[in-house]
């Protein structure tokens, strides 16, 4: 990387440390050089100077300056001898002004204080190994007349389409990121699951814990090591036994949670084969992608009064609802 970035810390990231959040977004940087960027001040969070046990908070400010390449005596044993540790991180591309079009044309709302986008299913909301276009990358496009860079306060998977909010100040993000760290904000996500839920409506409570390496990390229930999660949910319609229209609400926003809850009650999201397997797809005309899409965020709006975005659904969902009869005009208004 060449270029001095400013990313925002997610919402999942509340509490972590600095160098766990280094490690999550640029796992090639050795833990010496963090240390040596903390010491002489090109990191920083809300522009002050952090060290490696500063705990995060959703919506914080962190800037990232240009990483150099891996120390030469840095090796790995894979393959036998490689050569000295590989190039940097190549430069972040600047966005393609299609992508900027297509953003702009997906604002759901817009004030002086918030943005609210409809997300669509592929698009990654920050970037990552092998990640390189990405919403973070394209927010100044994004600025309209504001002074200042949108901000993300919140992420989506990137495979999970919706409803996305943007702050267009650092204090409004600070407002917005307190929101949902205090559970002010009322997320509702609709999903088509393969399989039924057991029960019509209920609340799943297992904690999760992420295992694994970066990039096949997964996240699993552990009641033991777990962080609390916990979903509500309800069956909006049903094809028998075979699939169901299903409302979830997180009360907790850990990563991948509506997955891994779903997969655990017996009816995980359908196009979902990480955490569902092969159960997680039907034969026929349905598309092998994740069915999950966050479709309505109330919360308190900074300026006081309520946000309330809805955002419909992406095309593949609809054309599986329509394949599955289920009553999809009946229940879109039914919150």
């Amino acid at each position: 990387m060449t270029q001095v970035e400013t990313r925002q810390v997610a919402e999942d990231e509340a509490e972590l440390r600095l160098d766990r959040w280094f490690r999550r977004h640029f796992p090639e940087l050795p833990h010496g050089r963090l240390e040596r960027l903390l010491r002489t001040g090109q990191v920083r969070v809300d522009g002050a100077r952090a060290k490696a046990g500063t705990r995060l908070q959703p919506g914080q400010s962190i800037r990232v300056p240009p990483l150099p390449a891996p120390d030469p005596a840095a090796r790995t044993a894979a393959g036998g001898a490689r050569a000295a540790a590989g190039p940097a991180r190549p430069a972040q591309a600047a966005p393609r002004p299609a992508d900027i079009a297509m953003l702009r044309d997906r604002v759901l709302h817009m004030d002086p204080q918030v943005i609210v986008l409809d997300k669509p299913a592929g698009l990654a909301v920050q970037g990552g190994t092998n990640q390189q276009r990405h919403i973070d990358a394209m927010l100044d496009g994004l600025q309209f007349d504001a002074k200042e860079r949108p901000r993300l306060v919140h992420r989506l998977d990137k495979d999970t389409s919706g409803v996305l909010v943007l702050a267009r100040s650092a204090a409004v993000a600070a407002k917005l990121a307190a929101a949902f760290r205090g559970r002010d904000a009322r997320k509702v996500y609709w999903a088509v699951t393969a399989g039924v839920p057991q029960q019509p409506e209920g609340r799943i409570v297992m904690p999760l814990v992420k295992a694994g390496r970066p990039g096949g990390q997964r996240v699993q229930v552990d009641d033991e090591e777990g962080q609390a999660a916990v979903t509500d949910y309800r069956v909006l319609d049903r094809a028998a036994r075979r699939a169901a229209l299903v409302e979830l609400q997180p009360l907790t926003g850990r990563t991948h949670q509506l997955r891994v809850h779903c997969a655990q009650i017996g009816a995980p999201i359908l196009g979902d084969g990480k955490y569902g397997g092969a159960a997680a797809h039907l034969p026929g005309g349905v598309a092998r992608r994740l069915h999950l899409h966050a479709r309505r965020i109330t919360m308190p709006h900074p300026a006081g009064g309520v946000l309330d975005v809805a955002a419909e659904l992406p095309e593949h969902m609809r054309e599986t609802i329509a394949y599955l009869g289920f009553a999809a005009e009946e229940t879109r208004d039914r919150h």
